[in-house]
């Protein structure tokens, strides 16, 4: 155990040693007086004098560093606990029967022949901070506003459940149907909180630890950002954040808390739940966790509370003069206050008080029994009352409360405190007797002896019952609640999309370009073009979005204190308190936090945004994708761009900025509707229908995915709409871009995005040398072709009495004489969803492997996806079926050189990198 003076140093800096002294001898006097402190009265009496002058310079706005930790106790001193207005004793009946529904929902899950689990520990360790919260806090949406938006802890989900059934939100049969959600389908209830499986109940998935912070920080934002451009009143909605502090170690925890600070996102709290614990032990055994926690958010510029003790330590706290209580609570590591948690009363005076007769002598009139039951202060509903009260009443920062708890706290000698609490899910009778006495629930022995043990309710007209009814109707309704109200959207005409749809004529533009184009046109709409929300990571520029800086603006809720260096500029950049693009800097996460706030603001605020994030693909669901899942979750809907695709056309910048694969992972998330466009017109029939998908409806009809569009920086001619344009075709997945007109022998060669001008030249030249007339498709999305076809198949297999369906891409291909050959920018896997369901023999083209750095020609060679690659693959298919005689093949191998990269030039160049 660390001695006081291996105690880390509080304040975290140095004397600025660079600025004169101009009164030395005023200086000494107090250095004079410091050391007579410390002489006469001891170094506690010392410090504490040092802490109250650096408390009294700060309350005089003199500039002191920050205290990068305080000491190991309540921030807020007794004297200054605000009155509590609940009824305590009411409050805890209701309490206890939450705990024990709770726990009994888990066990009952965990009988013989269902085994589904659930974690009970983590919710016995918070209950009493959700329960202030719920009685004091939480602001309902009732008014037809936001309400509050509370982010749950994911393992906590069973006492939520369990308090919305006291409160007759959910029912008995639910509470058995907890993780059974198929087989007990109707009245079932998901693990954790899951939007999309409980679209009334939750509003914010959780349980992937890490993302509920970060979720929580941006949601504040957008909050503001709402308010700010005048698009929803939420000035009265409070982000609450509940969290573990095992899961504060996930970069995503804490890797954005300075944008919280840096725009005084006082809307913002955070509740971590210091049980001491992770999944399998001690956070920290040989530290502090809380002491490390307040150091990171005090950095970070957070307001922090400590809520350590609770009120039995007050007596104590009270009469340590000399700071000897204080000092050993300071040096005492988490792992030994984790065995106090378990040990006796006795065990903990010999230990804790027992090496010093000043502290034996605090604790000499306690018994035994008193000692064991010095409590921590996330159980004190006092305490956390005063502590709730303070972080709302507090302006200009950010709130994070540090309450520490007991992980499995009133579950028993078996439970608390033990490292293997958290997957400890079944009590045993014995178990539910000491936890039944402890909480003074009235139920029989007979009833925990003989099967299931009962839930417990005290009566629809109790007490306790009618207390929860009124506290919740005077804060404006029950939490959670999931509500849509948002009105349809009207939607634009054509004219929005008549640029797009003319081509480029004579101007190459990379697909990117075509889309901006495309945005901007959206955005000048008078009905909704306020709503979109551009979201960028520090790229605007690289994406062509700089035109978007003078007429659209960046938020800063400070707006643009400074003269921008480009002012004279035309594209100069300029910031905005109502600016309407997001541009966080190089942050990847924020900005998916930010999208996911926008493209639910339907339901959190009843008033749609259409958020448009636009990112290099490659990092995007390979780095951020577990956030797509939880975007998907939460059931929010947008446009994300993934530009710069391709593994081979961002030309010079190798292999972690060469995305070949992110289609194949987007196809992973049921949720996203993603395609590979090749020309402007296409992505303004896929944008135009995505609009009306997601925001053209009631609530009812819109749906709850989002739209993934992959485009590329290379600059091509995008051709007019045709007038017999295929809108089915391009938006189910697959159309025919241009037939065939030379040639007598037919084949077939499906491409997407930048890979179809690249078709069009191998249709070319198989017509001139090679008498093949073969037809080019542009598949706008190998993903939805599949997804249909799978969704058909599944059909048939439970209909086979009924007429057997097609798959639409069979269906569109049947016509069509083969063979087929598929090509793109993306690994073999992506245009290989489809093949067996293409009508004739198939073999596809791809980028598999890692990317590199060279010129595109040399890239697509090496990868043999370039247009000869192409005309070799479509002879070779045509030799298999003996339509051309196999030497043609070593003819075009060796004609076109594709054995030798560097014969294949360097391609088309320009384009951002």
């Amino acid at each position: 155990m660390a001695s006081a003076s291996d105690r880390n140093p509080i304040i975290i800096g140095g004397l600025p040693s660079q600025v004169p002294d101009f009164d030395p001898e005023e200086t000494q006097e107090w250095l004079d007086s410091l050391d007579a402190a410390v002489d006469e009265r001891g170094r506690e009496r010392a410090r504490y004098l040092m802490l109250r002058l650096i408390e009294r310079a700060r309350e005089k706005r003199v500039a002191v560093p920050e205290m990068r930790s305080t000491d190991y106790i309540n921030t807020i001193a007794t004297k200054d606990e605000p009155f509590f207005p609940g009824d305590e004793e009411i409050e805890r009946k209701v309490l206890n029967a939450t705990r024990w529904n709770a726990a009994v929902m888990v066990s009952r899950a965990q009988r013989p022949g269902i085994g589904v689990g659930g974690h009970i520990a983590t919710f016995a360790s918070s209950a009493s901070l959700y329960d202030v919260g719920f009685n004091h806090f939480f602001r309902g949406k009732d008014d037809g506003r936001g309400g509050d938006q509370i982010f749950f802890q994911g393992h906590a989900s069973p006492g939520i459940y369990a308090r919305a059934f006291l409160l007759d939100r959910l029912s008995e049969a639910q509470l058995d149907g907890f993780r059974q959600e198929k087989s007990k389908a109707g009245h079932a209830l998901s693990s954790y909180p899951h939007p999309r499986s409980m679209p009334d109940f939750w509003e914010f998935p959780t349980v992937s630890m890490g993302l509920g912070p970060l979720g929580a920080i941006y949601q504040a934002r957008m909050n503001r950002y709402m308010e700010a451009r005048g698009i929803a009143d939420t000035s009265a909605s409070h982000v609450w954040a509940y969290l573990g502090d095992g899961e504060m170690d996930e970069p995503e925890s804490l890797g954005q808390l300075s944008i919280a600070a840096r725009e005084s996102l006082d809307n913002l709290t955070f509740v971590v739940n210091c049980n001491l614990q992770r999944l399998d032990g001690p956070v920290r055994g040989n530290g502090k966790i809380i002491q490390e926690l307040e150091s990171q958010f005090r950095g970070a510029g957070w307001n922090v509370i400590k809520l350590v003790w609770d009120r039995t330590w007050d007596p104590l706290l009270a009469q340590d003069r000399t700071g000897i209580l204080v000092n050993k609570l300071n040096t005492t590591p988490d792992g030994q206050f984790q065995t106090y948690a378990t040990e006796t009363g006795a065990y903990i005076r010999e230990h804790f008080f027992g090496d010093d007769p000043r502290l034996r002598d605090m604790v000499k009139d306690m018994s035994d029994h008193q000692i064991l039951h010095l409590g921590r202060g996330g159980h004190d509903h006092k305490k956390v009352y005063a502590a709730y009260a303070a972080a709302k009443a507090h302006k200009g920062q950010p709130t994070v409360i540090l309450a520490q708890t007991v992980k499995g706290w009133t579950l028993g000698p078996n439970f608390e405190g033990r490292n293997a609490t958290h997957q400890m899910k079944k009590l045993t009778a014995d178990d539910l007797k000491r936890f039944r006495d402890r909480l003074h629930i009235p139920i029989a022995d007979k009833q925990l002896e003989d099967g299931n043990p009962p839930y417990y309710h005290p009566g629809r007209d109790s007490e306790e019952i009618q207390y929860m009814h009124d506290r919740r109707k005077g804060l404006g309704g029950y939490v959670p609640t999931r509500v849509v109200r948002a009105k349809p959207l009207p939607l634009p005409d054509e004219k929005a999309y008549a640029t797009a749809k003319k081509g480029s004529g004579q101007q190459s533009i990379a697909t990117t370009m075509a889309f901006v184009r495309v945005l901007k046109e959206l955005m000048r709409d008078k009905e909704i073009g306020k709503r979109f929300v551009l979201i960028a990571p520090d790229e605007y520029r690289t994406f062509g979005m700089d035109a978007f800086f003078p007429s659209a603006k960046i938020y800063n809720p400070l707006g643009q204190q400074y003269e921008s260096v480009d002012r004279e500029l035309l594209l100069a950049y300029k910031e905005s308190p109502t600016g309407q693009m997001l541009h966080d800097g190089i942050s990847e996460a924020g900005c998916t936090a930010s999208l996911i706030a926008a493209g639910s603001a339907y339901a959190t605020h009843g008033e749609p945004l259409i958020p448009v994030y636009v990112f290099y693909s490659m990092f995007g669901f390979q780095r951020t994708g577990d956030q797509f899942w939880q975007m998907a979750d939460q059931l929010s809907r947008g446009f994300v761009l993934g530009a710069t695709a391709g593994r081979t056309t961002l030309t010079g910048e190798g292999l972690q900025h060469a995305d070949g694969h992110s289609q194949l992972l987007a196809s992973t998330n049921p949720a996203c509707v993603s395609y590979d466009p090749a020309f402007g017109y296409e992505i303004a029939h896929i944008v135009k229908d995505g609009l009306r998908r997601m925001y053209g409806g009631t609530p009812d009809e819109n749906e709850d995915v989002f739209y993934y569009l992959t485009v590329y920086n290379e600059p091509i001619q995008h051709p007019a709409e045709p007038a017999d344009v295929d809108v089915e075709g391009i938006l189910k997945g697959v159309h025919r871009y241009r037939s065939g007109e030379k040639g007598q022998i037919p084949a077939q060669i499906l491409a997407s995005g930048v890979a179809v001008p690249w078709a069009v030249e191998a249709q070319q030249i198989l017509a001139d040398e090679w008498n093949v007339k073969a037809d080019v498709w542009s598949a706008t999305s190998w993903n939805e072709l599949r997804r249909e076809a799978v969704e058909v198949e599944r059909h048939n297999l439970l209909h086979p009495e009924e007429e057997q369906r097609v798959p639409y891409v069979t269906e569109k291909l049947s016509g069509s004489e083969g063979p087929f050959v598929a090509v793109s920018d993306w690994m073999r896997s992506v245009p290989d969803q489809i093949s067996r369901w293409v009508p004739g023999a198939y073999q596809s083209l791809g980028a598999d492997g890692f990317g590199f750095a060279d010129t595109r020609g040399a890239a697509r060679r090496y990868f043999h996806i370039d247009a000869q690659s192409i005309v070799l693959a479509v002879l070779t298919e045509l030799a298999k079926e003996g339509k051309i005689d196999r030497s043609a093949l070593k003819t075009a191998l060796d004609r076109y050189e594709l054995l030798d990269v560097a014969a294949a030039g360097p391609g088309p160049a320009g384009g951002d990198a």
